[in-house]
């Protein structure tokens, strides 16, 4: 991703990342003495262990402007020098004012251009794409890109297909212009209307409702396929990636994805037991959880993907951190 080619230009890197979910812990008893059902029963459909879910008082926008505060501290770069916020979701709380700009004032950047990316579950995988290629593009140097969603609220705790599923919180990395290469990209997004139906939210109702198998089947093949392309697009082969992060909806999908590319499991992130499927927060929370673990080394290639209702679905390649000098040293962030 790193040529003789690329002097001269900008690309982006991503520098920090950061999450942070509710308070409150739900766990697969909770959920099964209402369904009255099995916890075992849960836990094998979904391997989900607990989730954590908002209060009635607690806001998006606050989640995800301590997600974002949270993966600035771990850039070491002030809000002040943030001159875009971009927020995935599809549940902030009220439909104007959209959540970014509050995010951006959260966190210091005033002034800040700020909009809100509704993609479903890929929400935040197309905030990167579009923070990315801003930087490319010499339209912005230092963006935070925020995953959020607390889907709670808009379930029937009385379904069995899908009360288990959701948990809420937010995640976010910031992103900077550097000199050479991007060291995010290739992206690759894709959508297709004709499965609009398979999962919905509508304004009436107000409650998802999903059909489940053919979900799973659907998500399984666009997260495979995805991930060829992108190895594809990108020349590389997938024992060049050293983590793999898959859409955190459900540990199933997630396993049949990495046999289907015969993956060893312990290069691909799975965190679903702890948050279960938050839904744009999901790619976010888990790279927040990689790092926090020491997973995540500078320099590492990473390779994520998402579906979402839509039906779309996406991969990203990216590096890890500042890219590095011929000498050794980091490339540094540009000035603002």
């Amino acid at each position: 991703m790193t040529s003789s080619s690329a002097a001269g230009r900008i690309g982006a890197a991503l520098v920090g990342v950061g999450h942070c979910v509710p308070e409150r812990v739900v766990s697969n008893r909770d959920i099964a003495e209402h369904l009255g059902v099995e916890e075992e029963w849960l836990t094998s459909r979904t391997g989900t262990q607990v989730r954590h879910v908002s209060s009635p008082d607690e806001r998006l926008e606050v989640l995800a402007a301590t997600a974002a505060g949270n993966a600035l501290e771990d850039a070491g770069i002030e809000g002040s020098a943030v001159d875009l916020v971009l927020v995935g979701t599809t549940s902030a709380e009220e439909m104007s004012p959209h959540a970014a700009p509050m995010v951006a004032a959260d966190i210091g950047a005033k002034g800040a251009g700020a909009m809100d990316v509704s993609a479903a579950c890929t929400g935040f995988l197309a905030s990167l794409t579009m923070a990315a290629s801003l930087i490319e593009a010499g339209r912005a140097r230092t963006v935070v890109a925020v995953g959020a969603d607390a889907l709670n609220k808009f379930l029937d705790h009385d379904d069995r297909s899908t009360a288990m599923l959701f948990g809420d919180g937010a995640g976010a990395v910031v992103l900077t212009a550097v000199e050479g290469a991007s060291q995010v990209g290739p992206a690759i997004h894709h959508s297709d209307g004709d499965g609009r139906g398979l999962i919905s939210l509508d304004r009436e109702e107000r409650l998802i409702r999903m059909d489940g198998p053919t979900v799973y089947r659907y998500a399984v093949r666009s997260m495979t396929e995805v991930t060829r392309e992108a190895l594809d697009l990108a020349g590389l082969a997938a024992d060049d990636i050293d983590l793999f992060f898959y859409h955190q909806a459900n540990a199933r999908i997630i396993d049949a994805v990495g046999k289907r590319l015969h993956l060893a499991p312990e290069r691909v992130v799975n965190v679903v037991g702890d948050f279960a499927n938050t839904s744009a927060a999901s790619l976010p929370i888990a790279l927040s959880v990689a790092r926090r673990a020491g997973r995540l080394h500078d320099g590492d290639q990473l390779l994520l993907s998402a579906f979402g209702a839509g039906m779309v679905w996406g991969a990203v390649l990216a590096r890890w951190g500042l890219p590095a000098a011929a000498d050794g040293a980091s490339v540094g962030v540009r000035s603002q």
